[in-house]
């Protein structure tokens, strides 16, 4: 968007009357001060700087999660202050290496070390608090390299959804942050398109009309320029830009930064619970969430609604405090007597919440689903997808696939070693492959880990809760999948198929299971929308020219790349899923069946005639070699109905489940029909002390889950302990109840930190429905996809994006996460029956 100039007297008048509003809401606030807590970064209420606590991603590179951020009225708005090399760096540009933070010498002063090591950068990076804000200074430790004179500047990233249709002033410029990037665009000296300054000035006002947003910067010294970074990439930010000089190293560059703050800002309370709801005889308890300073009223209500359309009190309970988690207070809000069938909200401090149900039923249908009908339909690769009058895409990837290249990383992590462990040449096409599989998440690869994963778990699904759902016709012959048009046949049946396919064909092709098939530049991996026009269809070939193409091939070597290690853990992984498909596709597709019992079998004998092989790389690995064999020993004894190796096997296996009981107990537990009562007695004393010890680890938050810490969101952590809480409790009632699969199924649905939505897009009354999918350009869903969730930005804050969908951490589906998601819907609905 162009600046528009100040032309006459009655747009000066309006520019100086914002100026004024925005300096005396400045002057205004500011009584407040920033001072460093006893955490590491500046706090004062309604305001938090935080400086260094993440850091940029090994692989990933900017997650928008690093450098400067603030977080004003309970939202980060501003990320990645730190020095870049392009106006608006894409996730996979260069991002400096920070070394270290620490104190400054003067009162509430941080100094982060950074740098570009390799381009002989070097510098510190000084925050201060001070009257209205605090100071930020760039100190570089030698002159600025003329190779990055130009080129080396400070960026801090602002939040587009947190300004779309506010105004900027800078200087005597000012604009709207537009809705939609429209420019302009220019090329650089390498011929890149680089974004054009919206406005270039020392002062820069974001928002001057929006006190809960407004943001001043003033540079000392040198031009601010306000970029788009949309219009490079659909997840780029709004970007306050300085370039270094090149004559100067002490205070090379200086920032205030003013950020308004509302006097006595209180974040409102938040009321989590399922927002599917309830059945009448289970427990029923709300977690409110309080700002430290909030003093909230100590009483809630339930409300039902009347035929009328009119609410009605049926109950009033005191909320009971639980304590402070992170930086938040928590409370618990009780109704578990409410077991009137009907519909209900929960009225708190003056807010009604989204209405749920009470039912016997509540979890029959709409729950897991969609997941299975739809989102799994959607991921569904080479097969065109049609949903009544909508295409999702058409049969995609039909080229598939290449070898890839020895001693090769992929931007992605996927890797090679010396060896392809393939009889194929590099480059050479791979006949085959192009059948089955799902995307493994937002974008378009097949990881084979995922893929296992999702065959087991929908087998599983079928055999412990006799999922039946014939909601989608699947044609694999003609390469067509329609959703809402039943076949006669079971979803899930159709489904274990596909990616069977996929699974069989690497076999067929190298003996072998692979760590996957991924595109092989970085411009096809950010593809967004329609995966049929990701590549064009056609097999590569070198003979033919760069435009020149017989119907079959072509000479653009977009294929995707097949990653062919071998690696054993990875093997096990495919076996279990085979030796579990097997089993449920008996009576459905006999001789498919056979096939997959036959190899999952040879695959056992081969890995145990052999030394294990591992092969560790970032997106390569498989699991745990051990862990695995336990998985594919399990599924391989109840495919076999008891046979005596793999009895044994598992036997002589009872320390590493022990060991890893979080993780191996559920799987172990299932295969008690087939073992002797010696097994079941060394599980249960495992399962004691593995209670005991989770127990103490749940207590620790107010939501009874475990809660991931990492840069992932923790929705699929939260639905596989509901799954594997379970199966313990099948086996052993006495030693595990049925609360443990309902927290954590109340968890994914809307009873979690920050907000109280739906993980799961479009199942529950309010639910994520701006996610992180092929789709996400458009600030869409995908029905039955479930998001990872909250993320804990370290050190101390919980964090949703409710509008923003380019944060994967928190809004990326994953096939696997929703079959998860699937098995625990379904043993909550067993446990309720």
């Amino acid at each position: 968007m162009s600046t528009l100039p100040l032309p006459g007297a009655t747009l000066r008048r309006m520019l100086s009357a914002l100026l004024a509003i925005a300096l005396f809401c400045g002057r205004a606030v500011m009584a407040a001060e920033l001072h460093l807590n006893d955490q590491d970064y500046f706090e004062t209420q309604g305001l938090n700087v935080l400086a260094y606590q993440n850091t940029f991603h090994a692989v990933f590179r900017d997650q928008k999660m690093s450098g400067i951020e603030i977080i004003l009225h309970g939202e980060r708005i501003a990320t990645d202050g730190e020095v870049r090399l392009l106006p608006t760096p894409e996730q996979w540009d260069a991002v400096p290496t920070f070394t270290r933070r620490q104190r400054g010498p003067v009162p509430d002063q941080l100094i982060a070390y950074s740098g570009y090591p390799d381009l002989s950068l070097s510098y510190r990076i000084e925050i201060t608090a001070e009257d209205q804000g605090f100071r930020i200074a760039v100190h570089l430790d030698h002159p600025l390299p003329a190779a990055l004179v130009g080129k080396a500047g400070f960026n801090l990233d602002f939040l587009p959804t947190a300004y779309f249709g506010n105004s900027y002033l800078l200087d005597d410029a000012f604009g709207i942050f537009p809705r939609h990037p429209n420019g302009p665009m220019e090329r650089d000296a390498a011929g890149a398109a680089q974004p054009v300054p919206l406005a270039s000035g020392h002062r820069i006002v974001l928002a001057p009309e929006d006190p809960s947003t407004r943001v001043a910067i003033t540079s000392e010294q040198g031009a601010l320029m306000l970029f788009d970074g949309r219009s490079r990439a659909q997840n780029g930010w709004f970007v306050v830009r300085e370039l270094i000089p090149a004559d100067r190293t002490e205070n090379a560059l200086v920032w205030h930064v003013h950020p308004n703050i509302i006097a006595g800002w209180i974040r409102p309370a938040v009321v989590s619970y399922n927002q599917v709801g309830y059945t009448p005889g289970r427990s029923k308890i709300a977690v409110l969430e309080f700002d430290p300073l909030d003093h909230p009223p100590e009483m809630a209500r339930i409300l039902r609604l009347n035929s009328s359309g009119s609410f009605a009190e049926v109950f009033r309970g005191a909320i009971r405090p639980w304590g402070k988690w992170l930086r938040y207070n928590y409370a618990w809000f009780d109704f578990s007597s409410v077991q009137e069938p009907g519909i209900y909200a929960i009225d708190y401090g003056g807010r009604t919440s989204d209405p749920f149900r009470i039912a016997g039923d509540v979890y029959r249908t709409g729950v897991w689903q969609p997941s299975l009908d739809t989102y799994l339909a959607v991921q569904m690769d080479h097969v065109k997808v049609r949903e009544n009058y909508r295409v999702w895409h058409g049969a995609s990837h039909m080229d598939d696939a290449r070898q890839a290249p020895v001693n090769y990383t992929h931007f992605d992590g996927y890797s090679m070693g010396a060896s392809s462990d393939s009889p194929f040449a590099a480059g050479e096409h791979i006949p085959g492959l192009n059948r089955g599989g799902w995307y493994d998440a937002g974008d378009y690869d097949l990881r084979t880990q995922t893929q296992a994963a999702v065959i087991t778990e929908l087998a599983i699904a079928r055999e412990a809760f006799h999922a039946e759902w014939d909601q989608t016709t699947v044609d694999e012959d003609a390469r067509l999948v329609q959703i809402h048009r039943p076949d006669g046949v079971d979803d899930i049946l159709q489904q274990v198929r596909h990616g069977v396919l996929a699974l069989l064909a690497q076999y067929a092709a190298f003996g072998h299971a692979i760590p996957g098939i991924i595109e092989p530049t970085l411009e096809e991996y950010t593809h967004l929308g329609d995966a049929a026009s990701q590549t064009d269809g056609r097999i590569y070939a070198s003979r033919l020219g760069p435009l020149e193409t017989d119907g079959v091939y072509t000479g653009v070597p977009d294929d995707r790349w097949a990653f062919t290690s071998h690696t054993t853990p990875l093997n096990y992984a495919a076996a279990s899923a085979l030796a579990a498909a097997s089993r449920v596709l008996r009576g459905y597709d006999d001789a498919l069946a056979t096939q997959c019992q036959t190899t999952a079998v040879r695959v056992w004998k081969e890995e145990h005639d052999h030394a294990p092989v591992i092969f560790r790389s970032f997106n390569t690995t498989g699991g745990e070699l051990e862990d695995e064999e336990v998985k594919a020993a399990v599924e391989l004894l109840l495919a076999s109905h008891g046979e005596a190796a793999y009895k044994v096997r598992l036997r002589a296996l009872l320390p590493v489940i022990r060991e890893h009981f979080s993780e191996l107990g559920w799987v172990a537990v299932r295969a008690l029909p087939f073992m002797d009562p010696g097994f079941k007695k060394s599980l249960a004393a495992a399962l004691s002390v593995f209670k005991a010890q989770q127990d103490a680890q749940l207590a620790r938050n107010p939501f009874g889950v475990p809660i991931r810490t990492g840069t992932w969101g923790g929705s699929e952590t939260a639905a596989a302990f509901a799954v594997h809480m379970y199966f313990l409790h099948q086996a052993f009632p006495d030693l595990v109840g049925i609360d443990d699969t309902l927290r954590g199924f109340d968890y994914v649905l809307g009873r979690h930190p920050v907000s109280n939505v739906s993980y799961v897009s479009s199942v529950g009354t309010s639910s994520k429905l701006i996610g992180y999918g092929n789709n996400r350009a458009d600030y869409s869903f995908i029905p039955g996809g479930m998001i990872p969730g909250v993320v804990i930005i370290q050190p101390d804050y919980p964090e949703l994006k409710q509008s923003w969908p380019f944060l994967w951490y928190e809004n990326e589906y994953v096939v696997d996460a929703a079959t998860t998601f699937i098995l625990a819907a379904n043993a909550a609905q067993a446990l309720m029956h």
